[in-house]
């Protein structure tokens, strides 16, 4: 399918104003930008109430809990995990999204960031992750959820850090989880898959250059990048996750590893529902103002979270 015509047009505003390559910027650079993404959204819905909270020590390792306008406790919850290539992202990219979310669905959503890389590397991010819903778990009855239905739901980065955290709280005995929803998720570091290589030098949203430079930065030791925790191609187990929504982009570097998990999980015997977006890129999920598609995939994590969280 051809590019999708918004998605081709915010292209070309970006490159007319020479937008560069991530892994030409520093860190900083790339979180200021963060503005832009803010940019591409539609305006933030209003809902119930948003209170901030902290998990740990770190100012990153902090917490957004969006409750709904209307339903009534206790409600399922669901923690957003944000991506980012674990350098990047924050609680404010993902605030609109988050309230659609919550609006849409009668969730709780908390959405989360961590310790990000290069101040923080490996295993900081997935360790944050997994102590952040526990964090959810023991307290979110306090802000009207319901600790028996919470799901997790993972964008990019985040979507590697949802299903790490889904296998770490099987192995160990908690928290439960009614779901699992991974958008475009990183499955591991160092794959080379078709998709990586034809799209490496496309400038859609993502590049080859870019994906090598955050690697360097969150997994400094290149023998980290092989771990199990980060590589989930090379988890022993896939067997007994919860129930999982895979969706992937025709026009992303990351569509065919996250087909192949998709595949991978359902070999598991996990409960998997796999969705490629034609004609979409990667990032999609956080432009709702400038891609109308958008609202497709929101309705695709809307279909699979509602059932299982009821």
């Amino acid at each position: 399918m051809p590019l999708d015509p918004n998605v081709a047009g915010l292209l070309a505003v970006m490159a007319q104003q020479g937008r560069p390559s991530f892994a030409e910027l520093t860190p900083e650079q790339i979180r200021a930008g963060s503005a832009m993404t803010r940019a591409l959204q539609k305006p933030p819905q209003p809902v119930a109430s948003v209170t901030d909270a902290a998990y740990g020590q770190a100012p990153e390792q902090a917490l957004r809990i969006v409750v709904p306008a209307g339903g009534s406790a206790p409600r399922p919850v669901v923690v957003h995990l944000h991506g980012g290539g674990f350098v990047t992202g924050d609680l404010d990219s993902i605030d609109e999204p988050s309230r659609a979310l919550a609006n849409d669905l009668g969730a709780v959503v908390v959405a989360t960031t961590y310790r990000r890389a290069p101040e923080s590397t490996f295993p900081a991010a997935h360790d944050d992750a997994l102590t952040a819903v526990r964090w959810v778990a023991e307290h979110i009855a306090d802000h009207g959820g319901d600790p028996r239905r919470i799901a997790l739901l993972g964008d990019s980065a985040g979507g590697n850090l949802a299903a790490s955290v889904a296998v770490r709280a099987r192995d160990a005995g908690g928290p439960a989880l009614r779901a699992l929803a991974l958008l475009y998720p990183l499955v591991a570091p160092l794959l080379d898959t078709a998709s990586r290589r034809e799209f490496a030098q496309s400038g859609y949203m993502i590049d080859g250059p870019a994906m090598e430079y955050f690697g360097r930065l969150y997994t400094p030791d290149p023998e980290q990048a092989g771990d199990p925790m980060i590589a989930l191609d090379r988890t022993p187990s896939l067997a007994g996750l919860p129930p999982t929504l895979v969706v992937s982009n025709e026009y992303d570097m990351l569509r065919d590893e996250a087909e192949d998990f998709a595949r991978a999980l359902a070999a598991a015997g996990v409960d998997v529902t796999a969705r490629r977006f034609e004609g979409l890129v990667h990032i999609v999920y956080w432009m709702s103002g400038a891609v109308p598609r958008q609202a497709e995939m929101h309705q695709a994590v809307l279909d699979f979270l509602g059932p299982r969280l009821a």
